[in-house]
Protein backbone atom coordinates (compact mmCIF):
# COMPACT_ATOMS: atom_id res chain seq x y z
CA UNK A 1 0.00 0.00 0.00
CA UNK A 2 1.23 3.47 -0.88
CA UNK A 3 1.39 5.81 2.09
CA UNK A 4 -1.30 8.49 1.95
CA UNK A 5 -2.03 11.51 4.14
CA UNK A 6 -5.66 12.61 4.47
CA UNK A 7 -6.92 15.65 6.42
CA UNK A 8 -9.24 14.42 9.21
CA UNK A 9 -11.89 16.70 10.76
CA UNK A 10 -13.38 15.79 14.14
CA UNK A 11 -16.63 17.46 15.11
CA UNK A 12 -18.09 17.25 18.62
CA UNK A 13 -21.59 18.71 18.33
CA UNK A 14 -23.03 16.48 15.62
CA UNK A 15 -22.01 18.98 12.92
CA UNK A 16 -19.98 16.65 10.68
CA UNK A 17 -22.68 16.03 8.06
CA UNK A 18 -23.81 19.66 7.94
CA UNK A 19 -20.19 20.85 7.58
CA UNK A 20 -19.42 18.23 4.93
CA UNK A 21 -22.55 19.14 2.92
CA UNK A 22 -21.66 22.85 3.18
CA UNK A 23 -18.11 22.26 1.94
CA UNK A 24 -19.38 20.07 -0.92
CA UNK A 25 -21.59 22.97 -2.06
CA UNK A 26 -18.58 25.32 -2.29
CA UNK A 27 -16.05 23.34 -4.31
CA UNK A 28 -15.92 21.64 -7.70
CA UNK A 29 -15.11 17.94 -8.01
CA UNK A 30 -16.70 17.42 -4.59
CA UNK A 31 -18.54 14.30 -3.49
CA UNK A 32 -19.22 11.99 -0.57
CA UNK A 33 -17.17 8.83 -1.09
CA UNK A 34 -18.49 6.88 1.91
CA UNK A 35 -20.48 7.56 5.06
CA UNK A 36 -21.45 5.43 8.05
CA UNK A 37 -23.70 6.55 10.88
CA UNK A 38 -24.15 5.60 14.50
CA UNK A 39 -27.12 3.29 15.03
CA UNK A 40 -29.48 2.86 17.97
CA UNK A 41 -27.73 1.81 21.16
CA UNK A 42 -24.24 2.62 19.85
CA UNK A 43 -21.77 4.96 21.54
CA UNK A 44 -22.56 7.97 19.33
CA UNK A 45 -25.85 9.81 18.91
CA UNK A 46 -28.03 7.82 16.52
CA UNK A 47 -27.84 9.10 12.94
CA UNK A 48 -24.69 11.17 13.40
CA UNK A 49 -21.54 10.49 11.39
CA UNK A 50 -19.43 7.60 12.68
CA UNK A 51 -17.04 8.07 9.77
CA UNK A 52 -17.22 9.78 6.37
CA UNK A 53 -14.86 10.22 3.47
CA UNK A 54 -15.43 13.01 0.98
CA UNK A 55 -13.54 14.96 -1.67
CA UNK A 56 -13.19 18.69 -2.34
CA UNK A 57 -11.50 19.70 -5.59
CA UNK A 58 -10.29 16.11 -5.85
CA UNK A 59 -8.59 16.14 -2.40
CA UNK A 60 -9.82 13.45 -0.01
CA UNK A 61 -10.92 14.33 3.55
CA UNK A 62 -12.35 12.33 6.42
CA UNK A 63 -14.67 13.48 9.19
CA UNK A 64 -16.47 12.14 12.25
CA UNK A 65 -18.86 13.20 14.97
CA UNK A 66 -16.84 12.24 18.02
CA UNK A 67 -18.80 10.36 20.65
CA UNK A 68 -16.08 11.34 23.16
CA UNK A 69 -16.01 14.95 24.37
CA UNK A 70 -12.55 16.47 24.25
CA UNK A 71 -11.06 19.58 25.84
CA UNK A 72 -9.89 20.75 22.40
CA UNK A 73 -11.39 21.69 19.08
CA UNK A 74 -10.18 23.20 15.80
CA UNK A 75 -7.45 25.83 15.90
CA UNK A 76 -6.25 28.30 13.23
CA UNK A 77 -2.75 26.86 13.72
CA UNK A 78 -3.92 24.13 11.34
CA UNK A 79 -5.81 25.45 8.33
CA UNK A 80 -6.99 24.44 4.89
CA UNK A 81 -5.22 26.52 2.23
CA UNK A 82 -7.14 27.21 -0.98
CA UNK A 83 -5.51 28.66 -4.09
CA UNK A 84 -8.24 30.47 -6.02
CA UNK A 85 -8.23 31.05 -9.78
CA UNK A 86 -10.23 34.29 -9.82
CA UNK A 87 -11.09 37.17 -7.53
CA UNK A 88 -14.77 36.21 -7.87
CA UNK A 89 -14.04 32.70 -6.59
CA UNK A 90 -12.02 34.12 -3.69
CA UNK A 91 -14.80 36.54 -2.75
CA UNK A 92 -17.50 33.83 -3.00
CA UNK A 93 -15.59 31.42 -0.76
CA UNK A 94 -14.63 34.12 1.75
CA UNK A 95 -18.23 35.33 2.02
CA UNK A 96 -19.68 31.83 2.40
CA UNK A 97 -17.09 30.61 4.89
CA UNK A 98 -17.30 33.84 6.94
CA UNK A 99 -21.07 33.57 7.43
CA UNK A 100 -21.56 32.68 11.09
CA UNK A 101 -17.79 32.33 11.42
CA UNK A 102 -14.92 34.59 12.37
CA UNK A 103 -12.75 36.51 9.90
CA UNK A 104 -9.10 36.34 11.02
CA UNK A 105 -7.61 38.40 8.17
CA UNK A 106 -9.98 40.40 5.95
CA UNK A 107 -9.61 40.12 2.19
CA UNK A 108 -6.73 42.40 1.22
CA UNK A 109 -3.33 42.55 -0.41
CA UNK A 110 -0.73 41.68 2.22
CA UNK A 111 2.32 41.83 -0.05
CA UNK A 112 2.71 38.07 -0.50
CA UNK A 113 -0.25 37.67 -2.87
CA UNK A 114 -2.65 39.67 -5.02
CA UNK A 115 -5.46 39.12 -2.50
CA UNK A 116 -5.67 36.95 0.61
CA UNK A 117 -8.16 36.24 3.40
CA UNK A 118 -8.23 33.92 6.43
CA UNK A 119 -11.41 32.85 8.21
CA UNK A 120 -12.68 30.36 10.76
CA UNK A 121 -15.99 29.01 9.45
CA UNK A 122 -19.08 28.48 11.62
CA UNK A 123 -17.87 24.98 12.48
CA UNK A 124 -14.48 26.24 13.68
CA UNK A 125 -12.46 25.00 10.69
CA UNK A 126 -9.82 27.51 9.57
CA UNK A 127 -9.42 28.43 5.88
CA UNK A 128 -6.72 30.47 4.14
CA UNK A 129 -7.91 31.76 0.77
CA UNK A 130 -5.35 33.06 -1.70
CA UNK A 131 -5.32 34.67 -5.12
CA UNK A 132 -1.72 34.34 -6.36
Amino acid sequence: MTQKITPFLMFQKGDAEEAMTFYLSLFDDAKIVAISRYGAGESGKEGTVRHATFTLAGQEYMCIDSDVQHQFTFTPSMSLYVGCDTEEELQRLYTALSEGGQPLMPLDSYGFSTKFGWVNDRFGVSWQLNLP
